[in-house]
């Protein structure tokens, strides 16, 4: 065939391949130089890295000559090796390189020509179209990348040890130690000329600064600072005497035959010189190492039951080594009466390490110290704390506190605390052994009150040995007499105790004492807790030890249970009131506990929930028949009073209302679902509906009335302050039902109801004062509040219009859960909204909104 013309697509095409083939052709030749050469720039980086960390100053001459042949030798070898295997591409390779890159080979199209069809027009014509196809695929050529994998060349990856070695080099090496090799390679004939003169130098400061180490001959600015205590290091080459330092730094060493070695400690700023050949010059400014200091967060604490405890924090510019806490005895502080009258015997200081953080730094930190100090002689009186810390430089930082109390564990048994006070002034001064004695004489003397054998005993041999000594007693004998009251003052504390009414009894005057000696928070928190676990132990016990009785509705179990979640609301009261700070209130509500734990423990041992009622469980069953009839009239008058001021009000759920309540229809009338929902009250006194059917609010008014005046007649506890209180409230609340009777038969529902609410108010009074009298007969002191609560539980709880356990019994509380509680406390916010939009509506008759306004009045 005819080439084709000149300028046609063809030359075109290969003329914008230029740059494409030219950098295939680089690629091609930079991966034959890679395999070739790859083992010489590996020999030299190995070499570099070497000279970097200084192979050379470690090195002999002669070693150093045949080191540098050896190295010479193998990169001769090496570069022959990769000159006989390197082979720069051809053009024709490149080109091939290239086309291979393209689907179709353009390239290869574009240089060959038909076989045939030169003369045949048709066939030239798709021949010129292929051309021009293949053409515009050339167009898009783009240089291939080199392939530099070594890997077949280099299996062991040797490559890549000496590109590491040179990176360590860069990084921690110094590179301009390579220049050493110059320096060190000179032909002459003397050892002196052929090393020439140098030196290098170092300054390392103290390790526990954790600062890095300098090196001299890196240094090109005319000062640096150093901390102090840095040594300076300096080491010479060549001929003795060419070179040499001066500095005033600190004290340079006696000059010796070995003067290429030298060393100073920085102890001051000064100037640092290097004189002779390469000298340098330096002023070198010392970075002072401040002192520690420690400081103490918030107060000494105490940690109940009788742990020390406080929070420091330490500082320093480097690091903490070590601290201790002293702790001295204050005698200018002390309260000197009693046994601290006499001058106190020396007591060495004690001292306490602080500590110190396991990990990370030292330079700031805070921690806590906690230590029992309850036995030491300091526990319980003013001290001086001193805080130390020292730095590893030696350093010394410190600080003192004056402590009003250094805590220790708070005794609250009268006994107890007596014993801790005479052991306090033995521990003293032994000149108090003698007063110790005759106080623990008086003490012991009636050992048949309340005074445990192994107390009595244990106090009598300490009082045997105070008294054996004819003048002044041992340090010996005094740390014993020490140990044996500090062991009976435990056991009268917290000992351990079989009875579990004992037990509580106990804890209930440990927390009456603590709350009298002001303790503290924590103090007070620990023994609520210890006062709620005798709790549940004595309740538990009462509980396995109940005899099964007959299948009563009020039987002993039912009444516990009743009692045991009064006795958590009366608990809760208690702690809410200490932590409000109101002590007096926590005080009265604990009496009342334990007088009411006082009764429980009377019925329990007595004939119990099981046996005969006595006259004064009859009385209080009595008034509690009395107190719900009463509050049913009163439920039944408001429900007339609605009738009247709405007479077409709808009423949803009437007829179940009234199987329940016994509702009274409007007119006064009862309705049938009454009937037997009201028993008979004690004594056959008219209670129910089977006796009140068909009467009208104002005689059953007066029916309930005339059966309270019967009851006041029977009262036991009469003669007593509590029981002439209970008449006295029972009378107020018989003139309320007459007056209430009264505005019932003139119409005044209103009114009757105001009057009606003032009698139940004194009737839950009178029963409550009853509940004293009744404590007082049984045990013969003043009970609070918390009578019996599980023996005159009603037998069916009355529940007010909010679902809510009334409290008509006069226990304290509810036997209810939370979640109960939470939605007795909803329904009360939405019955109190209910009677403010009805107080605000004015069409509303003005007798209602002014009985509405009322009652709001008592929210």
């Amino acid at each position: 065939m005819t080439k084709p013309p000149p300028n046609g697509p063809t030359d075109r095409a290969l003329a914008r391949l230029i740059w494409p083939l030219r950098l295939t052709w680089a690629g091609m030749a930079a991966e034959r130089a890679a395999r070739a050469f790859w083992p010489v720039w590996s020999v030299i980086f190995v070499a570099v890295a070497g000279f970097a960390f200084g192979a050379v100053s470690g090195l002999s001459a002669t070693a150093l000559w045949s080191g540098l042949a050896v190295l010479a030798l193998a990169l001769a070898a090496l570069i022959t090796r990769g000159v006989m295997q390197f082979r720069l591409p051809t053009r024709d390779e490149a080109l091939g390189r290239l086309d291979r890159t393209m689907p179709g080979r353009p390239i290869s199209a574009l240089l060959d020509h038909p076989a045939i069809g030169a003369g045949d027009p048709a066939a030239q014509s798709v021949w010129a179209a292929h051309l021009r196809r293949m053409a515009a695929r050339a167009a898009t050529a783009r240089a291939p990348e080199p392939d530099l994998r070594l890997s077949r060349q280099d299996p062991f990856a040797l490559r890549y040890v000496a590109a590491t070695a040179l990176a360590m080099a860069v990084l921690f090496g110094t590179i301009g130690r390579v220049g050493e090799v110059g320096e060190a390679v000179t032909f002459g004939t003397g050892p002196a000329i052929a090393s020439g003169p140098s030196w290098e130098g170092w300054v390392e400061p103290p390790v526990y600064t954790g600062l890095p180490s300098l090196y001299l001959n890196e240094i090109f600015a005319e000062s640096f600072a150093t901390p102090v205590g840095s040594r300076i290091t300096f080491r010479s080459y060549g001929e003795p005497g060419r070179i040499s330092i001066t500095t005033d730094v600190g004290p340079l060493p006696a000059e010796s035959t070995d003067a290429y070695a030298q060393s100073v400690t920085v102890e001051r700023s000064g100037d640092f010189t290097v004189n002779g050949p390469m000298g340098r010059s330096w002023a070198i400014s010392v970075l002072p190492d401040q002192a520690p200091s420690v400081v103490l967060d918030g107060e000494v604490e105490g940690e109940p039951p009788g742990q020390m405890q406080f929070a420091f924090t330490a500082t320093d510019d480097y690091g903490i080594a070590s601290g201790t806490a002293t702790i001295r005895l204050d005698e200018g502080a002390v309260h000197r009466r009693y046994g601290l009258a006499v001058a106190p015997e020396p007591q060495p200081a004690l001292t306490l390490d602080l500590p110190m953080p396991f990990r990370g730094s030292r330079a700031e930190f805070s921690e806590v110290l906690l230590e029992d100090l309850s036995q030491h002689p300091f526990a319980n009186l003013p001290v001086t704390l001193t805080l130390t810390v020292t730095d590893d430089a030696g350093q010394i930082g410190t600080v003192r506190y004056d402590v009003p109390r250094l805590p220790g564990r708070r005794f609250f048994d009268p006994l107890a605390n007596a014993l801790i006070e005479m052991r306090r002034d033995i521990l003293w001064s032994r000149e108090n052994a003698r007063r110790a004695a005759q106080i623990l004489r008086a003490l012991t003397q009636d050992p048949e009150e309340g005074l445990d054998e192994g107390v009595y005993l244990q106090i009598r041999s300490a009082i045997a040995q105070l008294e054996a000594a004819p003048e002044l007693i041992t340090i010996e004998t005094r740390d014993d007499v020490a140990e044996l009251l500090w062991n009976a003052a435990m056991e009268l504390e917290v000992g351990d105790l079989d009875d579990a009414l004992e037990r509580l009894r106990q804890a209930q005057e440990r927390l009456s004492e603590a709350m009298r000696q002001g303790a503290s928070d924590e103090e007070i928190a620990q023994l609520m807790q210890e006062l709620r676990e005798a709790m549940n132990d004595y309740m538990q016990q009462l509980a396995e030890n109940a005899q099964p009785g007959e299948d009563r509705p009020d039987g002993g179990a039912e009444r516990m249970e009743l009692s045991m979640n009064d006795l958590e609301e009366m608990m809760r009261r208690i702690e809410e009131l200490m932590q409000e700070g109101r002590m007096a209130e926590a005080q009265e509500m604990l009496d009342a506990l334990q007088q009411m734990l006082e009764n429980m423990e009377m019925t329990q041992g007595g004939e119990g929930g099981d046996g005969p009622q006595t006259p004064g469980e009859r009385a209080m069953e009595g008034l509690q028949d009395t107190l719900r009839d009463q509050q049913e009239l009163s439920d039944d008058a408001f429900r007339e009073l609605q009738d009247r001021l709405n007479p077409g009000r709808p009423q949803p759920g009437q007829q179940g209302q009234q199987g329940q309540q016994g509702e009274m229809q409007p007119g006064g009338e009862q309705g049938e679902g009454q009937e037997g929902q009201q028993g008979q009250a004690q004594n056959g006194q008219p209670q129910g509906d089977g006796e009140g059917e068909g009467m009208t609010l104002a005689e059953r008014q007066e029916a309930l009335r005339r059966m309270l005046e019967e009851q006041q007649g029977r009262l036991p506890g009469a003669g007593t302050e509590a029981g002439d209180e209970a008449l006295r409230r029972l009378d107020e609340a018989a003139r309320a039902m007459e007056e209430a009777e009264g505005l019932l038969e003139d119409g005044d529902l209103a009114g009757a109801l105001d009057a009606q609410s003032q009698a139940l108010e004194a009737l839950r009074e009178g029963m409550s004062e009853l509940g004293r009298a009744l404590a007082q007969d049984q045990t013969g002191e003043e009970p609070g509040q918390g009578m019996a609560e599980g023996n005159m539980a009603p037998n069916r709880p009355m529940q007010d219009p909010l679902g809510r356990q009334a409290g008509n019994s006069g226990s304290f509380g509810s036997d209810e859960a939370m979640a109960d509680r939470e939605e007795a406390f909803r329904r009360s916010r939405e019955l109190l909204e209910e009677l403010r939009r009805r107080s605000a509506e004015q069409e509303r008759p003005e007798l209602e909104r002014d009985y509405l306004r009322r009652l709001l009045d008592q929210f």
